[in-house]
């Protein structure tokens, strides 16, 4: 049968019709030459049979009828049956010409399907390939577990992260090294799960560590299943909080040093009291007067505590345009539920500069906030922030059109009356941008408000930067 079908090709079509056509006419006139003897007219099934895998329907009708109508004129039979023989001829040639056709257009339908089928199965192993290949390279533990807790599936990175050295974690129960996950899997198993969790992991040594999870619970034909994705964030941890214990001890000591200029400017203030009492001859020999002016010296020692510019110390090269985009993302859901618009105004191909990343965003933070509390009551709620390159600096504004500064003069001092909380945040802001060398100024605007902050630029030589 296949090597019949390999007839019906769409390039052997001519060939094969002109070979039909000379089929039938070789017939033809054999069955005239044979007349007075037999008939040959059911020797017209082949030729057929061949042109009914190529023509129409109705093409194959017509064939039929004239191979019909040849047989009955060339053959020797009796004439008052011709019509009887003539419709059971056309009928027979007709069925055939039309079976062959229905079943060459059927297996064409299969053999189609069947490639279908091939080409889904190739595209299937691609992908089941492809997300094999992801599943195994991938940085981050990928594992699988079934409605029991037990692991059907984990990759290279989660033997390393949850049993290096020791046996395959396929088949053991997930409960021994992520119990979240157990029971995560069994509390409601209808329901379907797509979130992140931390929680404490351990691995088969006994180590504990701070998991991150991102997992999401399935439904197969087994029953319920959990895929999930787990990375080791012990080493953020320790990382975040000493950044952040470094920072509170630095911001500390800003604000301490603020405190101790309060101080010894009372201290000033009472120490030119004592001065004058010190005067009266009644009170040079009282002791508790001798008492007080030694306790308001010391407090002067103690409130002698300045803050001291350190350029270098937490400060290195640090790409503006990053920490913009970060502060894009912390400040701009705020402002969308305020009302407010913000403009950026970036320049593009930035240099670094020479800062503190975390100093930075807790300074851009500060603007940005305090430009939101001024603009509550404004009737156009604008921030426009803006970066460019000024040679050996870069300028960031923060420019609002809230109500503005009435007292600029006071701006950066502590303490300020009037102020929505302690009145330290321009204070803190200057005092960590002047930590590696900056100046955080205020620029006059005929309406609302704007802040500089100017960083050395990294186009310049590092030490240039260090000793602005």
């Amino acid at each position: 049968m296949r090597d019949l079908a390999s007839i019906y090709v769409p390039a052997n079509r001519t060939k094969v019709l002109v070979i039909a056509g000379l089929l039938v006419t070789a017939i033809a006139v054999v069955d005239w030459l044979t007349k007075p003897f037999i008939s040959l007219g059911f020797l017209y099934l082949f030729p057929i049979m061949i042109v009914g895998g190529y023509l129409s329907r109705g093409q194959i009708i017509g064939v039929s009828l004239l191979c019909a109508f040849l047989q009955e004129a060339f053959s020797d039979l009796p004439g008052n049956e011709a019509v009887v023989r003539l419709v059971f001829s056309s009928t027979g040639f007709i069925g055939t010409g039309l079976f062959v056709s229905e079943l060459l257009h059927n297996r064409r339908i299969v053999l189609k399907h069947v490639e279908e089928l091939k080409n889904q199965v190739n595209l299937r192993q691609d992908a089941e390939e492809q997300q094999r290949m992801l599943v195994e390279s991938s940085p981050a533990a990928i594992i699988t577990i079934d409605s029991n807790g037990m692991i059907l599936l984990a990759n290279e990175a989660a033997q390393q992260l949850l049993a290096p050295g020791a046996q395959p974690l396929r088949g053991q129960p997930i409960s021994s090294y992520l119990p979240s996950l157990q029971t995560a899997v069994q509390t409601r198993p209808s329901r379907v799960f797509r979130t992140t969790l931390q929680c404490r992991g351990q691995r088969s040594d006994g180590e504990a560590f701070l998991a991150g999870i991102w997992f999401s619970t399935y439904t197969s034909i087994s029953g319920p299943r959990l895929a999930a994705i787990v990375v080791d964030l012990s080493e953020d941890l320790r990382s975040r909080e000493d950044l952040s214990l470094n920072h509170l001890l630095k911001n500390s000591r800003i604000l301490m040093s603020a405190v101790a200029h309060e101080v010894r400017n009372l201290c000033a203030a009472v120490l030119v009291v004592q001065k004058n009492l010190s005067r009266l001859s009644e009170l040079q020999h009282n002791e508790d007067f001798q008492a007080l002016s030694m306790l308001i010296q010391s407090l002067e020692k103690i409130s002698a505590t300045e803050l001291q510019v350190s350029p270098t110390q937490n400060a290195g090269a640090v790409e503006l345009t990053s920490v913009l985009d970060e502060l894009r993302v912390l400040i701009e859901s705020a402002y969308h539920d305020s009302e407010m618009e913000i403009e950026w105004q970036i320049q593009e191909s930035l240099p670094r500069v020479w800062a503190d990343r975390y100093g930075l965003i807790q300074v851009f933070l500060n603007l940005a906030k305090n430009s939101q509390r001024a603009m509550q009551r404004s009737e156009t709620k604008r921030l426009s922030v803006s970066a460019s390159d000024a040679g050996s600096t870069v300028v960031v504004r923060f420019e609002d059109t809230g109500v503005g500064i009435s007292a600029p003069e006071n701006l950066f001092r502590p303490f300020q009356r009037g102020a929505d909380s302690s009145g330290l945040g321009l204070y803190v802001s200057r005092a960590i941008i002047h930590s590696f060398g900056g100046e955080l100024l205020y620029e006059r605007r005929p309406r609302g408000c704007c802040f500089a902050v100017v960083l050395p630029s990294l186009s310049t030589s590092s030490k240039e930067v260090i000793n602005a």
